[in-house]
C-alpha cells in the first residue's frame, strides 16, 4: 500500500559545518548551533526549555549516494549488515534525527549543544527527549558487541572523534 506524504520544513539548523558533519552530535562541539523555527510556530515553543535535551528531526536534503540494503560501516572491520542494522543516513527515506541539549531559547530559535548536521539543513520537527520515556536500561549494542576491538575503540569511529589507538 502506497499513501501519498507531504512533509514541509517547519524551519532550518544552522551549523558551522559546511561540507562534512559528525557522525554523530558531538555535545562539547566548538562554535554555534541553532534550531530556528519559522516564526509561525514559535507558540509551539511554550516550555519546551523545562527538557535538557529534545529530538531533532531533519531531512537529509544533501545526500548524493544511492541506497544499498546491505552496508558495511568503516569502523566495523569489513562487517556487512542490512540498512535497517545500521546507522547510514543513506535511507529509502532520508530523515536524520539527533539527541541534543538545549542551551537555551530565545524567541523562535533553540541554541543546542553540537549538532551533526550541514548548515541550512530543513527541520522537520522537535520533540522532548523524556528520561523515563526515551533511556532503556536493557539496551544493547547489537551486532557491534560481537566485534573483536574494544567497544569504546568502536564507539570513537562511530561518533567521527578523531583519536589513536
Amino acid at each position: 500500500m502506497v499513501i501519498e506524504m507531504k512533509l514541509k520544513p517547519i524551519g532550518v539548523i544552522r551549523t558551522p559545518y559546511l561540507e562534512t558533519a559528525p557522525y554523530q552530535p558531538v555535545h562539547d562541539d566548538f562554535g554555534e548551533f541553532r534550531v530556528i523555527l519559522l516564526k509561525e510556530y514559535s507558540k509551539g515553543l511554550k516550555d519546551l526549555d523545562r527538557f535538557r535535551y529534545i529530538y531533532v528531526i531533519y531531512y537529509l536534503h544533501r545526500l548524493q549516494r544511492s541506497i544499498s540494503l546491505i552496508e558495511k560501516p568503516s569502523w566495523a572491520q569489513g562487517v556487512e549488515v542490512g540498512l535497517f542494522a545500521s546507522r547510514s543516513p543513506v535511507r529509502p527515506n532520508p530523515i536524520g534525527i539527533s539527541i541534543v541539549r538545549i542551551k537555551k531559547i530565545k524567541e523562535n530559535v533553540i541554541f543546542t549543544s553540537g549538532l551533526d548536521v550541514i548548515d541550512n539543513t530543513p527541520l522537520l520537527d522537535i520533540k522532548p527527549y523524556i528520561k523515563d520515556l526515551d533511556s532503556k536500561d536493557d539496551a544493547n549494542s547489537g551486532w557491534i558487541d560481537s566485534l573483536k576491538n574494544s567497544k569504546k575503540h568502536l564507539l570513537l569511529h562511530i561518533r567521527g572523534i578523531p583519536h589513536d589507538f
